[in-house]
């Protein structure tokens, strides 16, 4: 199934959601599919939910009612919880988008994923990183209403990290790594993870703004990889042979030998010695020789 036609259940809490961010909430699950079920959960008897009722009727979301029966309790949790388990079961859905920034619904997501639901988490900048991980993808609701411009910047460097990984990591397999397979693995690993955190509408944009990786077109792909680190190849050889022949047996493996010239050499990028498989590389050293995933130095 296309990821745009997938059906998904929007569960709003009304008592934890401003009624300000209704509009961007369903213009971005819309993106994803279409809503086939729109609840929005709260004690409509109280004053402070009267601003819901247009909201509800203009945008076809169904309230459900949930009595305060301790005061200062949010209500609406337990409702949720059992009525996404109603939905679950019915089988009518591929995922949900849970709206709260209350953790209470942690375990909630973790259990419909658990099902194979795509869960989409969306919340205020205050919700809990234990919520964010459990969904996903999570969503921003202050990003979403642009309200406040570029949120999450102090985030940048752990991606950065991340991407540099996943980069070296298929680089390591004599892999190419695309635009598309980068973002998808980010998500998997961030599941707050959006461009638009940063100011920018498209992932590519994004990825010219780091200046530790390059882009590069190749038909209708676009290809990244670490920018170049103009250290000699010379350098390079001998940092490998140091490496190779203080390990046991003077072997090790492929991977592991990557990762710790990028420890000491972290703008490394065999594309700077005009190689494209790092393996390659390696069985090209004086002395060194490449049998599979594993090296050995004999000399």
């Amino acid at each position: 199934m296309e990821e745009n036609s997938k059906r998904l259940a929007v569960l709003i809490d009304a008592e934890n959601v401003s009624i300000k961010y209704v509009k961007y909430i369903l213009d971005e699950v819309s993106s994803y599919g279409i809503a086939t079920y729109k609840r929005a959960y709260g004690d409509w008897t109280n004053p402070s939910s009267y601003n819901w009722k247009e909201v509800v009727l203009k945008n076809s979301i169904t309230p459900v009612q949930q009595y305060s029966y301790t005061q200062g309790k949010n209500s609406s949790d337990s409702a949720m919880i059992i009525d996404a388990m109603d939905i679950l079961y019915t089988g009518s859905v591929d995922g949900f988008c849970i709206v709260s920034s209350d953790s209470d619904f942690t375990k909630l997501a973790a259990r419909l994923r658990e099902a194979g639901m795509l869960v989409i988490g969306m919340g205020e900048k205050k919700t809990v990183e234990a919520f964010r991980a459990s969904c996903t993808q999570f969503k921003y609701l202050e990003m979403l209403a642009a309200e406040e411009g570029q949120t999450g910047s102090a985030h940048k460097d752990e991606i950065e990290e991340t991407i540099l990984k996943i980069i070296n990591d298929n680089e390591a397999n004599d892999k190419d790594t695309s635009v598309g397979e980068l973002g998808n693995k980010i998500i998997n690993r961030h599941a707050d993870f959006d461009v638009r955190n940063y100011g920018y509408s498209k992932l590519s944009k994004f990825l010219e703004s780091i200046k530790s990786i390059e882009l590069e077109q190749r038909g209708d792909s676009i290809f990244v990889y670490p920018a170049e680190s103009g250290v000699s190849k010379e350098h390079v050889e001998n940092l490998v042979k140091k490496l190779v022949s203080k390990s046991k047996d003077r072997t090790m493996m492929l991977p592991e030998l990557k990762q710790k010239i990028e420890k000491q050499i972290p703008s490394f990028n065999i594309r700077d010695y005009k190689y494209s498989k790092f393996s390659q590389f390696i069985n090209d050293i004086d002395g060194m020789s490449v049998s599979g995933n594993q090296v050995t130095y004999k000399q």
